[in-house]
């Protein structure tokens, strides 16, 4: 995630599988937070089909 369509796009994509979710942005460290979703798979599958490949951190 390089730029704020990318960001976008990842937004679009988990509130499309987790409409509950709270999502924090960080372009500068190219980070998406996600929290109050119940089924992270599910997140990381609509990332993953937006194009992008997630990674959890810990």
């Amino acid at each position: 995630m390089t730029c704020g369509h990318c960001a976008g796009v990842i937004r679009a994509a988990i509130t499309t599988a987790a409409p509950q979710a709270d999502i924090e942005v960080d372009l500068s460290a190219r980070r998406v937070a996600v929290e109050g979703v119940t089924d992270i798979d599910a997140v990381e599958r609509a990332i993953r089909e937006a194009g992008y490949t997630p990674e959890r951190q810990p």
